[in-house]
């Protein structure tokens, strides 16, 4: 087992501590008595019961979430055929031309996507709002469950649907039955991952949103630019800690289903 040189230690350490040392005086921050978020006057919570009465953030979080969800589903779904037409098409007319298509998300700069969307909104007559946001989420984020998706069809055992077909399953019914359980990891991946993307977005939904729809990040960043207030603070302390406590649930419940499959295998393999 090769031990970690110095060289190496120290790399980790400072790459470490330049991540998240800003978190941890961000945190002990946002408990600061004072309005001025460099000069510690004391332990105090009242920045988390005024932003709980900041109905202009409640308003933004809400719409972000919401958008979210919706972008993140119809992004899953869609990515998901895609997917499921790149690895099982075969070679088909136009299949460059659908790929390219498909991965050019991935490589466009957000602010020539955020534009186009916009110009195509304006130029259909759509009005800029929820809608606007997630159609335009929706667009650059199923690549990436396209991707992730992908990934999995292309290691997939096709025998197990063609014994499910011989067995008198439909091929809609050999997808669902079959093939959908086992890449349900991959696509549970590609939600999430699409999205943490929505959640995080700024670039395009500044341009895609609307008066009567302000995400979160755009209001963060709108209130930033006038200084940072201790409220900022303690809503990124809230978003750290939401985040902490998803990526620790994630690891249990994983770490619990690779015991129970290892429990089962055991089982198999002692009943044969």
């Amino acid at each position: 087992m090769n031990r970690l040189s110095w060289f190496n230690t120290v790399s980790l350490t400072l790459g470490f501590a330049f991540l998240y040392i800003p978190m941890v005086i961000l945190i002990i921050f946002s408990f600061n008595e004072s309005k001025l978020v460099t000069v510690w006057a004391g332990f105090s919570t009242k920045w988390y019961g005024e932003l709980m009465q900041n109905q202009a953030f409640l308003d933004a979080a809400w719409v972000t979430v919401r958008v979210a969800v919706f972008s993140s589903t119809l992004a899953t779904i869609l990515g998901t055929m895609a997917a499921y037409v790149m690895v099982r098409g075969g070679r088909f007319f136009g299949r460059t031309l659908f790929s390219g298509m498909i991965y050019a998300p991935l490589v466009m700069p957000e602010v020539i996507t955020g534009l186009s969307l916009l110009l195509l909104f304006i130029g259909i007559g759509l009005e800029r709002g929820i809608l606007t946001i997630v159609l335009a989420h929706t667009t650059f984020s199923m690549c990436y469950v396209s991707v992730v998706v992908s990934s999995r069809l292309v290691t997939f055992d096709q025998s197990l649907e063609e014994a499910a077909l011989d067995l008198g399953c439909s091929p809609a019914q050999a997808f669902r039955l079959v093939t959908l359980p086992i890449i349900a990891p991959a696509v549970i991946s590609g939600w999430l991952l699409a999205f943490t993307l929505s959640l995080d977005d700024l670039v395009i939904a500044s341009f895609t949103s609307g008066p009567s729809a302000t995400t979160l990040p755009i209001k963060i960043f709108s209130a930033v630019r006038l200084g940072v207030s201790p409220e900022i603070n303690a809503l990124s302390t809230i978003m750290i800690a939401v985040v902490t406590v998803g990526v620790i649930t994630a690891s249990l419940v994983s770490k619990r289903a690779m015991v129970r499959q290892r429990q089962e295998e055991q089982a198999a393999a002692r009943t044969e």
